[in-house]
């Protein structure tokens, strides 16, 4: 199990990566087509011959379209690769991947509760990246903990209707900095010494492929609890489809 989750790990990784790249390099390429379309209307004044310069100005607008157009291409290779979507219930998954998060708490020497309803509906989710998803969050809220806590736990709760599944992770360590919130699900952000900002990002990835969302809430104690909300399968099936325009 731990070899898969490695496994789903630099998967994601390297499609945050690949969404990082995207994100970072498609405003500058942007601009630069811009401006050289701006320059082509100023040089295609009759007041001079601008005709060897439009033809270079020509080639750099091209070149950077199709720069943007590679990178959209390169990030929709790893939109939804290897996904493997199948009707589960969220308590087999949790029990599947308790024993290592059992082990990371022991590690950490924090107690770690699970509590799952038991009249949760199923849903449809690629099992091994919802893992990927549970295991980075419960690893981020062990190591929220700090030393100096008495009893340290932290809590997996999950929980819903009809309509969704809830997953929460809540532990009540130092909590989340004013000017970290806004980032934290970004590529790259990370407050971490030896960390590569990748982890929540690529949690987040999987649970919006999913139809999901992602966040946290801050709490009165200092601590934090991120959640992730999936839609029931029974929902989806149900959902009206698109009138085409």
């Amino acid at each position: 199990m731990l070899e898969q989750l490695m496994q789903i790990a630099k998967m994601s990784a390297l499609e945050e990566m690949a969404s990082g790249i995207a994100h970072e390099l498609n405003q500058p390429i942007g601009a630069i087509a811009t401006f050289a379309q701006a320059a082509e209307r100023m040089l295609s004044k009759p007041q001079a011959d601008p005709e060897p310069i439009l033809d270079v100005l020509r080639h750099i607008s091209s070149e950077a379209m199709n720069a943007g157009q590679g990178i959209h291409r390169i990030r929709k290779l790893f939109d939804g690769y290897g996904a493997e979507r199948s009707n589960c219930d969220i308590a087999e998954i949790i029990a599947e991947l308790a024993p290592v998060l059992q082990l990371l708490a022991q590690r950490a020497g924090v107690q770690l509760k699970i509590s799952v309803d038991a009249t949760l509906p199923r849903i449809s989710v690629d099992r091994l990246r919802i893992q990927h998803v549970l295991f980075a969050l419960v690893q981020n809220a062990l190591e929220a903990i700090t030393s100096d806590i008495t009893a340290p736990q932290v809590c997996l709760d999950i929980s819903g209707d009809r309509h969704y599944v809830t997953t929460a992770v809540i532990d009540h360590g130092t909590g989340v900095s004013k000017e970290a919130r806004p980032q934290l699900f970004r590529p790259f952000f990370t407050t971490k010494i030896t960390g590569t900002g990748l982890g929540l990002a690529s949690a987040r990835a999987i649970v919006e492929m999913h139809d999901g969302t992602i966040g946290f809430d801050q709490l009165e104690d200092g601590g934090t609890r991120f959640w992730f909300r999936l839609p029931a399968a029974n929902a989806m099936d149900s959902a009206p489809e698109a009138t085409p325009a």
